[in-house]
């Protein structure tokens, strides 16, 4: 009774050729990592849960603001001021009983990002964060595991699958552009976060189908403004040498030279009392001298300026770089967005 009745609820994918028992019995055993839950999170987390996978991961830090709703869906004007991990396990177990919803109401960081990827099937990198981005793709390399990640702004966005079988993120998006911006900085059309997201789950799910061609190696893109779609596959990109990587502020170490370039109006102490506190520009002018052997880290909020001084950095000196993103403040501490 409890099969046919299972059966009956995903019996218009099951009945799919490409899906059939086999495939729906990999949906069912999969267990997948969701980073980020909100705008890209929301439909797809839905469409997962509702086509029947059997363990999902959620990691987010942050807590349901009502300037989140016209766009993060999953959640309810009473959910202003929740978890947003909490909130949206509540409204999923409620969509499926079946599927096992574990909230983690953390920031990923890299201090634990190879713990939290580690052993799950696949993982969807949903924050609005390239230093997560980036995080991500480098444990997900390292531990084989295939990663859908999506980003959206505006009136466009993307959506790609990488690791695992394919070139990471990094081969695609070796550099990052002069300036990033995020959906509370520039603002997000509600409908294209949702029509990417749902983008996100179907790539997700084409994988544990085993659907060909695969969704690993390919990037889609979308442009609503002008009512465009676009694609192309990357399974040949290279990967890209000498990365800064991105580490926890525990793993600085006393022979670090560390650059803090948040100023005093962003934290009022140092990411470590011996940091050399100063802006990008000034940096730029000034050299710091780092001995032969160390390494240099730079600390800042979104990771964009430690990236910049790193870069510069790297024009004149070939030692080791490592960058750390502090993060953004919850959203309800934030008074300006």
């Amino acid at each position: 009774m409890v099969g046919g009745h299972k059966m009956n609820r995903y019996v218009r994918q099951v009945q799919l050729p490409e899906v059939g028992s086999t495939g729906q019995a990999a949906i069912g055993a999969a267990r997948i990592l969701v980073v980020g839950v909100g705008g890209l999170a929301a439909p797809a987390l839905q469409y997962l849960v509702g086509a029947g996978v059997g363990h999902l991961t959620l990691v987010d830090h942050d807590l349901v603001a009502r300037t989140n709703l016209h766009r993060q869906t999953l959640f309810r004007e009473a959910d202003v001021g929740a978890s947003k991990t909490h909130a949206a396990a509540s409204a999923l177990r409620a969509l499926n009983a079946g599927c096992k919803v574990v909230p983690v109401n953390t920031q990923l960081h890299p201090a634990n990002a190879r713990g939290l990827v580690n052993g799950k099937t696949l993982v969807l990198d949903c924050a609005d964060s390239f230093a997560v981005s980036y995080t991500l793709s480098d444990v997900c390399v390292e531990l084989g595991v295939p990663l859908f990640s999506a980003s959206a702004l505006g009136f466009t966005g993307y959506a790609g699958g990488f690791c695992g079988s394919s070139p990471s993120l990094r081969a695609v998006f070796p550099d990052l552009p002069d300036r990033t911006a995020t959906c509370a900085q520039v603002g997000v059309m509600g409908p294209v976060v949702g029509m990417i997201g749902t983008v996100q789950a179907q790539m997700a799910l084409a994988y544990l189908i085993g659907q060909s061609p695969s969704p690993l190696g390919q990037m889609m893109s979308f442009d609503m403004r002008n009512f465009r779609a676009s694609g192309f596959r990357f399974d040949d990109a290279p990967e890209p040498s000498g990365a800064f990587t991105f580490i926890a502020p525990a793993e600085i170490t006393a022979s670090d030279v560390v650059i803090e370039l948040r100023d005093t109006a962003e934290a009022a102490d140092p990411v470590t009392p011996d940091a050399h506190r100063m802006t990008v520009s000034e940096f730029q002018r000034h050299r710091i001298p780092v001995a032969t052997g160390k390494r240099a880290v730079f600390v800042c909020r979104s990771g964009l300026r430690a990236w910049q001084a790193a870069t510069h950095m790297r024009s004149y000196w070939a030692g080791d770089i490592s960058l750390i993103s502090m993060g953004d403040m919850l959203s309800h501490q934030r008074q300006h967005e």
